[in-house]
């Protein structure tokens, strides 16, 4: 294990190189990928107990599903503290960056780093949760770590496999934890009284417009659907234009009017990610197509009213063109808005910053949305460069930004109001 702590250096400092350590740790030896339970994710697991044990964390522990739970407690003047709990996950995606998620573990464990040293205690225990998993990749399930933590994790997962034929039940005894004991796991939900994540923006508004940091609106719902689409093979030379039912030329009017209705509405998006023709030949008219169709706002009702309009759009464009077609949800999140009074707290830190305060909703999945069953919950967003790339080895923060961010965190923790 490495220590990296500088009692010199400001929390940005640490952060920036508390990442490099991080990406060290990978499942590949040419890129940094990090999946769930491997050697790399346990090894990524203890250096965050190690430091915060060093940060001044009076408790840190492993919980059953992996996640690395610290607590710096309250004021001793404060009797029965409340908790208010801030995170993000510690798994990548393959071939990843090295801020997404990890921006939002570390850079509290600095912050708390920060407040040890000078004596400084809050009035709540303030608990900062690494999430072992967030990102799906080795068993193909999201938010193993929070759904943990607020207690509705699937334990039919643990008999799944990955793709060397591993159960997830073997992955975690593996790494010395009992998965039998993932249920007594779960928070007492009473006594947390607000959640919130620091997270890279993983876009360029932010970029765009020179700010460093934003408060987000909301966590955009999603809802994604499979559309297959059934025409008519035929000959590609002998088959007059006016005569085909060629499902592909059909797709593509759908994905066009996918693009156009959800361009009409800030902050909602859709995306048609997968297109493909089963078994199609350069010359033959397609007489299949299947598709995706992923639309997101942080309004449900704006993307509902989205998707009714292109479910008449497909119905149209069908059967003018004489294709059938039918549609399969395969999944559906709703929104999750973030709490005003908080919202405003981080407004009002932003601006004491001399900061322009923009407000931005996320259209990436965040393990808050997983702890607003639970709790009330924020996010602070913090400026991308290379073009707000992210899930990808470009992804880049700097350390000013860092800076900016552990300023605005510190005055959102020393006026933070929450409610009994």
């Amino acid at each position: 294990m490495t220590n990296l702590m500088s009692p010199t250096a400001d929390p940005a400092t640490n952060v920036m190189r508390w990442a490099d350590v991080l990406a060290a740790h990978s499942d590949h030896p040419d890129h940094l990928t990090c999946t769930y339970m491997t050697p790399a994710h346990r090894a990524v697991a203890h250096q965050l107990a190690q430091w915060m044990r060093e940060a001044g964390f009076d408790a840190v522990r492993h919980d059953p599903v992996g996640n690395v739970i610290g607590c710096y407690r309250a004021n001793p003047e404060v009797e029965h503290p409340a908790a208010v709990v801030t995170g993000s996950h510690y798994d990548t995606v393959r071939n990843g960056g090295r801020y997404d998620g990890r921006l939002g573990i570390l850079l509290p464990i600095a912050i708390v780093a920060d407040l040890h040293a000078r004596g400084e205690r809050l009035p709540y225990d303030f608990e900062v949760v690494a999430f072992a998993e967030e990102e799906g990749v080795r068993y193909g399930s999201t938010f193993l770590g929070s759904s943990a933590f607020i207690g509705t994790f699937d334990f039919a997962l643990l008999d799944r496999v990955d793709v060397k034929g591993v159960p997830m039940r073997e992955a975690i005894a593996g790494a010395g934890l009992n998965p039998d004991e993932i249920a007594g796991a779960r928070v007492d939900a009473k006594r947390v009284r607000h959640y919130f994540e620091v997270h890279i923006e993983q876009g360029p508004v932010l970029l765009d417009r020179g700010l460093p940091v934003g408060v987000v609106s909301a966590i955009a719902g999603s809802v994604r659907r499979l559309i297959t689409l059934t025409g008519l093979a035929g000959h590609a030379g002998t088959t007059p234009m006016t005569m085909r039912r060629d499902a592909a030329a059909a797709a593509a009017e759908i994905v066009l009017f996918v693009e156009s209705r959800c361009n009409q509405v800030p902050g909602l998006v859709g995306t048609v990610g997968q297109l493909e023709v089963p078994g199609g030949s350069i010359n033959v008219i397609p007489g299949a197509c299947r598709f995706s169709i992923d639309v997101r706002s942080g309004d449900d009702a704006v993307r509902d009213a989205a998707l009714a309009d292109i479910a008449a759009a497909i119905d149209a464009i069908c059967l003018r063109r004489g294709i059938a077609w039918s549609s399969e949800e395969i999944m559906r999140a709703p929104a999750s808005p973030c709490a005003e009074a908080q919202r405003g707290a981080w407004a009002d830190a932003i601006a004491a910053e001399g900061v322009e305060v923009l407000t931005l909703p996320s259209g990436a999945g965040h393990d808050a949305m997983c702890v607003a069953d639970i709790a009330s919950t924020s996010m602070l967003f913090v400026r991308c460069g290379n073009g707000g790339i992210s899930h990808n080895p470009l992804e880049i923060v700097t350390v000013d930004d860092v800076r900016t961010a552990a300023r605005v965190v510190e005055r959102f923790l020393r006026a933070v109001e929450i409610a009994a």
